[in-house]
C-alpha cells in the first residue's frame, strides 16, 4: 500500500474495502440486531476484523492494528490520524457544565416560558424544537447544539409526555443543514480540497439549506400533529408552570440556585460567544473549546456551591453521564482508527470512484451527490473530501464540468453524514434522549431523505448546477 500517496493497487484496493465495508455492516448489524452494544461494536468489530484483514491482505501487520486504534483515540501525525480525545475532554466538562446549569436551575424559567407560550401543545413544542435547533445550529457545532437544545426541551418533553426520539430525530435534521455553513467541517474541507471560491459556494447552497430547513420546520409539524392527536392539548395551571423547576430535578431541590440565575445567565453567554466568535471579533480571544468549558464548569462549581458536599454531589450527579458518553466517543476513535490507519478509508474511497461507470460522466454532478451519500456516512468528513472528492472532481472536469459544480454536489451527502457512527456527538445526543441507535437511524434517515431531495432539487435548478 502506498499508504504516503493515498494509492491502491487494483487487487490491494478491492480487499481493504470489502474489510472496510465488512467493518461498518458489521457494526451496523450488531446494534441493530441488538446482539451487542454500540460501545462493544465500536470497539470489537474493527479491531477482529483488521486483524484478519492483516494477515489475508499482507498491506500492514497484525500488530499495527493496535497502535492504528490509539491513533483514533489521541491521534498520530505520522499516520495522519486525528484523535478524538480533545472531543472527549471537551464532552466531560460540557456535560458537567449544562448538568450543573440544569440543576442550578438555569434553565427553569427557559421552560416555563416555553410551557407559557405552548399552552400544551405538542404540535407547537416539536416547531419550537426545529427552530431552536437551526438557531443553535449556526456555530457549526453539534455537541453544543445537542446540549443547548436538550437541556431547554427535555424537561417540556417529559411533562406532556412526548416522545424522545422526535426531538433527536428535529436535533440532528437541523444540525446536518447548519453544518453546512463555512466554518463547519465539510464546507471547508470542500474548499481545502478544490480551491473553489468560498464566497460563491455558500451563495449558490444557501437556497437548498433554506428549502431544507423549511422540510425540517415541516417534519415538526407533520409530527406535531401526529403527537397532538395522541396526547391531546394539555391544560398546565399557573400552579404547574411555578413546579416546573422542581419536578426537572425532584431529588436535588436544594441545590437549585434560583438567585443565582443572573450570574449563571451571564457566564454561559460569554462562553458561547468566545466558543462561537473566538478568534473572529477584536478582543476575543481563540480559546480551545474544552478549555472554555472546564474553566467555566470551575468558576459556576465555585460561585454556585460553596460547600464541598455540594460540589462533590454536582460532581457525582452528571459524572456518570459523562462516562458513558466520552467511553462512546474514544470507541469511535478505535473505530475510525482502525479504518484510516488500515488504509481501509482510502481503499473504500478510491473504489468508490472506480466503481461508478464511465458511461455517467455526462451526469457526473448528479453522480456526485448520490455517491455522497454512503460516502460521507461510511467516511469522515476528511476521508471522503480530502480522499474521495478530488477524484471525482477529476472525473467531472474530464467530462466538461466545473470544480464548483462537483463542490456543490458534494454537499448533498451530508443529509445522512451525522447518523455515522464516526460521529462522536450523536453519542451524547442518543444518551441524553435515551433512544436506540438503529432504531433514530432509520427514522433520521427516512425524514432525512426529505432534506436531500431539498438540497438537489436547489442545486440543479437555482444553484446553477447542470444536470
Amino acid at each position: 500500500m502506498r499508504r504516503s500517496e493515498g494509492v491502491f493497487e487494483e487487487e490491494e484496493c478491492a480487499m481493504l474495502a470489502m474489510f472496510g465495508l465488512i467493518i461498518v455492516a458489521g457494526f451496523m448489524t450488531l446494534i441493530m440486531t441488538k446482539r451487542a452494544t454500540p460501545f462493544t461494536s465500536l470497539v470489537l468489530v474493527p479491531l477482529v476484523v483488521g486483524i484478519v484483514a492483516a494477515f489475508v491482505t499482507g498491506a500492514f501487520k497484525w500488530t499495527d492494528i493496535f497502535k492504528f486504534a490509539i491513533a483514533g483515540i489521541s491521534s498520530n501525525a505520522e499516520l495522519q490520524i486525528t484523535g478524538v480525545a480533545n472531543t472527549a475532554v471537551m464532552l466531560l466538562f460540557a456535560i458537567l457544565y449544562f448538568g450543573l446549569m440544569l440543576t442550578a436551575g438555569l434553565f427553569d424559567p427557559v421552560v416555563a416560558f416555553i410551557l407559557r407560550v405552548v399552552k400544551g401543545d405538542p404540535l407547537k413544542v416539536l416547531v419550537g424544537t426545529a427552530v431552536l435547533s437551526l438557531a443553535v445550529s449556526v456555530d457549526g457545532d453539534g455537541s453544543t447544539t445537542t446540549l443547548v437544545v436538550c437541556s431547554a426541551m427535555i424537561p417540556v418533553y417529559r411533562k406532556l409526555k412526548m416522545k424522545m426520539m422526535d426531538l433527536a430525530v428535529l436535533i440532528i435534521l437541523a444540525n446536518s443543514i447548519m453544518n453546512l455553513l463555512p466554518w463547519g467541517g465539510p464546507t471547508a474541507r470542500i474548499i481545502a480540497a478544490l480551491k473553489v471560491d468560498e464566497g460563491e459556494l455558500l451563495r449558490r447552497i444557501i437556497p437548498g439549506m433554506v428549502l431544507a430547513a423549511l422540510w425540517v420546520v415541516g417534519v415538526a409539524v407533520i409530527r406535531g400533529l401526529a403527537e397532538r392527536k395522541r396526547l391531546g392539548v394539555v391544560d398546565i395551571t399557573p400552579e404547574e408552570l411555578a413546579e416546573v423547576g422542581k419536578t426537572t430535578h425532584p431529588e436535588d431541590v436544594d441545590l437549585g440556585r434560583a438567585h443565582k440565575v443572573w450570574f449563571n445567565l451571564v457566564l454561559t453567554m460569554v462562553m458561547m460567544v468566545v466558543l462561537i466568535f473566538g478568534g473572529e471579533l477584536p478582543f476575543i480571544p481563540k480559546v480551545n473549546a474544552a478549555l472554555i468549558f472546564a474553566i467555566g464548569f470551575a468558576l459556576a462549581l465555585v460561585i454556585n456551591y460553596g460547600n464541598l458536599v455540594d460540589q462533590r454531589r454536582v460532581v457525582e450527579k452528571y459524572g456518570s453521564s459523562a462516562v458513558q458518553v466520552i467511553i462512546m466517543v474514544l470507541a469511535a476513535g478505535v473505530f475510525m482508527g482502525v479504518l484510516a490507519g488500515t488504509g481501509m478509508s482510502g481503499a473504500m474511497g478510491q473504489a468508490l470512484s472506480d466503481w461508478v461507470p464511465d458511461a455517467l460522466g455526462s451526469h457526473w454532478p448528479l453522480v456526485t451527490a448520490i455517491a455522497s451519500a454512503p460516502g460521507t456516512f461510511l467516511l469522515s468528513n476528511d476521508a471522503f473530501y480530502l480522499g474521495v472528492l478530488p477524484v471525482l472532481n477529476q472525473v467531472g472536469v474530464q467530462n466538461g464540468f466545473a470544480p464548483m459544480d462537483i463542490a456543490i454536489a458534494s454537499t448533498a451527502g451530508q443529509a445522512f453524514h451525522l447518523l455515522s457512527p464516526l460521529v462522536g456527538f450523536i453519542y451524547l445526543l442518543l444518551n441524553l434522549t435515551g433512544v436506540e441507535m438503529g432504531k433514530w437511524q432509520i427514522t433520521s434517515a427516512k425524514w432525512g431523505l426529505g432534506t436531500f431531495a431539498a438540497f438537489l432539487l436547489c442545486m440543479f435548478t437555482v444553484g446553477g448546477v447542470p444536470l
